[in-house]
């Protein structure tokens, strides 16, 4: 007999949530954002905050997960993972994060898990997929200053920056339709070499890649380079990414349990 329940009978969707390192005082931490943790509930869906994981625990992480969301963070992925040096050394680096979050990125999207990633989440996917990333998009000729005024209250921070292009025909249309919006812009890194079978799916005024979809996954994936978390519950097209995300991550619960369900009984 089948076990099966309808879906508002069942717990949220779990989501994945990398916690970044940090130092506080004498002691190491992990941390995560509070504004990620907040989007993945606007999303329907409970965050389950992941530290350091070892190798052999991606899988068994990804066994719990219903969804996967990469944040942003001060840090940038170290440049190793794309062939080069370090370009400014004053610039903060996680090492511990790229170790686990780089091969987890490559895992999750063959296991078909519904994936978001943001700003340094976006650039991990990219890197872990064989691109490459602009280590001073602000020192290449043509494109602009992403960067925030570091002396710039929060608010002026992530306040909206500059226009996004939606390529036609792609996920973003079908979420925003298509257009332009504004976004903010709090970056120095961006995509230099895109990676092979990604898929741009909108661009900023001077043709930098703000969003993009890896093209062969079998499940929902967005990667945006600015940060729709912030104030997301206010902000129309973040709250429409957001709930995507979240019927994607409850689809995949749906399928996944329906099928151990099945496959016990």
């Amino acid at each position: 007999m089948s076990t099966k329940t309808s879906s508002s009978n069942r717990p949220r969707p779990v989501v994945l949530v990398p916690a970044c390192n940090r130092m506080l005082g004498h002691h190491p931490f992990h941390v995560a954002g509070k504004k990620y943790i907040d989007a993945v509930r606007l999303a329907g869906c409970i965050p389950l905050v992941v530290p350091a994981a070892q190798a052999a625990e991606v899988d068994e992480l990804l066994d719990l997960a219903d969804g996967f969301l990469l944040t942003g963070s001060a840090s940038n992925v170290h440049p190793r993972h794309f062939g080069e040096s370090v370009h400014d050394p004053s610039l903060p680096l996680d090492p511990v994060r790229d170790d686990w979050t780089l091969p987890m990125v490559r895992r999750a999207l063959a296991r078909g898990i519904p994936m978001f990633g943001i700003c340094r989440g976006f650039q991990e996917v990219n890197v872990a997929l064989g691109g490459s990333l602009h280590q001073a998009v602000h020192e290449q000729p043509g494109l602009a200053d992403h960067r925030a005024r570091a002396e710039a209250p929060v608010e002026v921070q992530y306040g909206l920056a500059h226009p996004v292009r939606v390529e036609a025909g792609g996920l973003l249309e079908q979420i925003l339709g298509p257009g332009e919006f504004d976004v903010n812009s709090v970056h120095g890194q961006g995509i230099k070499r895109l990676a092979t079978g990604l898929r741009v799916e909108a661009t900023a005024p001077d043709g930098l890649v703000e969003a993009f979809t890896v093209t062969a996954a079998p499940a929902f994936n967005l990667c945006v380079q600015w940060h729709p978390e912030w104030q997301a519950d206010v902000n129309p097209v973040s709250v429409k990414l957001f709930k995507a995300f979240g019927q994607a991550c409850q689809a995949y619960r749906d399928r996944i349990r329906d099928g151990l369900e099945d496959r016990g009984t």
